[in-house]
């Protein structure tokens, strides 16, 4: 079946993540299988704004699956958000003969793209943050390089802990989601987690369990705190001055970002770069790729944009119990 789509473009907005290069790999090696010519938009919407383009193929895309970050670059753009800018933006595309956009990013690039779509560009987004707070999808790419970054981090931080007995502040990305912390915080056996979803209280999600831990013999502790939670600063100040304990805070922040993507997020970047193609191809406008079940789907990008995500509640309960509280 001819291909609905001649020459499309790519870009990556926003926040990087590992595992974009990846998607960028996949979505200009399947565009070349399908005959459809694919150009690389640099620094986001804003290099759409002012035609900072470059040619891909083969080998542009070489060896790059394994890197950090993302070769087309990232911006934000104030001027994008403008109707004039979405303007210019579709000229751009005019110009160029683009018939569609993979748009690689966070919620702010796919509200960038539904803003482009009114132009008459087709749009497709595919879910790049290590936050994991994009509605619509179990899984965004960047999330498993960030969680096992922090991960890694906090390991060699709390064998510091236990040499010296002492308790351990860390404030993880996830901007006002706390995906990121729950999961770190299971992984590491934290002793309390802060996240944004629950308003923070000091004396039941801190201390209550500072000392549940340390009545059960510990002498040392790990409080992870999500960025949209509470200042991991201010916690470690209230811990030193309700507690008399003397933490260290520790703030990972842009390190989980970087470093090469673990094979997970590699696969599913790449599944998702060529599911992002493949609907461009049939002649579909207008949607996000999204993870579910381990399958790779689609959805409406207004309808995507509309659901409501929580935390994993039986993920939660896991990290309550074991806690001990």
């Amino acid at each position: 079946m001819e291909s609905a789509v001649k020459r499309i473009g790519v870009l990556t907005s926003g926040g990087d993540a590992p595992g974009m290069n990846a998607a960028i790999r996949a979505v200009v090696r399947t565009a070349m299988k399908n005959s459809i010519e694919c150009v690389g938009i640099r620094r986001g919407w804003a290099g759409l704004i002012t035609g900072d383009i470059c040619p891909m193929n083969s080998g542009s895309v070489s060896r790059i699956i394994n890197r950090g970050g993302t070769v087309l670059y990232t911006a934000r753009s104030d001027e994008f958000r403008t109707p004039e800018g979405q303007k210019k933006a579709a000229n751009t595309c005019k110009l160029l003969g683009l018939d569609g956009i993979v748009a690689i990013g966070g919620d702010g690039t796919f509200r960038g793209a539904q803003d482009l779509s009114r132009f008459g560009v087709s749009v497709v987004g595919v879910p790049g943050t290590i936050d994991n707070d994009i509605v619509c999808t179990d899984y965004t790419i960047g999330f498993d390089t960030a969680a096992n970054t922090a991960v890694e981090c906090i390991d060699r931080l709390r064998d510091t802990m236990q040499s010296h007995e002492r308790c351990s502040v860390v404030e993880v990305m996830g901007r006002h989601a706390g995906y990121l912390a729950l999961y770190v915080g299971v992984a590491v056996g934290a002793t309390a987690v802060l996240v944004p979803e629950h308003q923070y209280d000091f004396e039941k999600h801190v201390a209550e369990k500072i000392r549940a831990a340390r009545l059960g013999g510990k002498t040392n502790f790990m409080i992870v705190v999500a960025e949209g939670a509470a200042s991991a600063m201010d916690v470690g100040k209230e811990i030193k001055e309700h507690l008399g304990l003397d933490p260290r805070v520790t703030i990972l922040g842009h390190i989980q970002r970087g470093g090469s993507p673990t094979a997970k997020d590699r696969v599913l970047a790449t599944r998702m770069g060529y599911e992002a193609v493949r609907v461009l191809a049939e002649g579909m406008t207008n949607r996000v790729i999204c993870v579910r079940d381990d399958q790779i789907v689609n959805v409406d990008i207004d309808e995507g944009l509309a659901m409501k995500k929580t935390l994993n509640a039986e993920e939660f309960e896991v990290m309550t119990v074991m806690t001990g509280v």
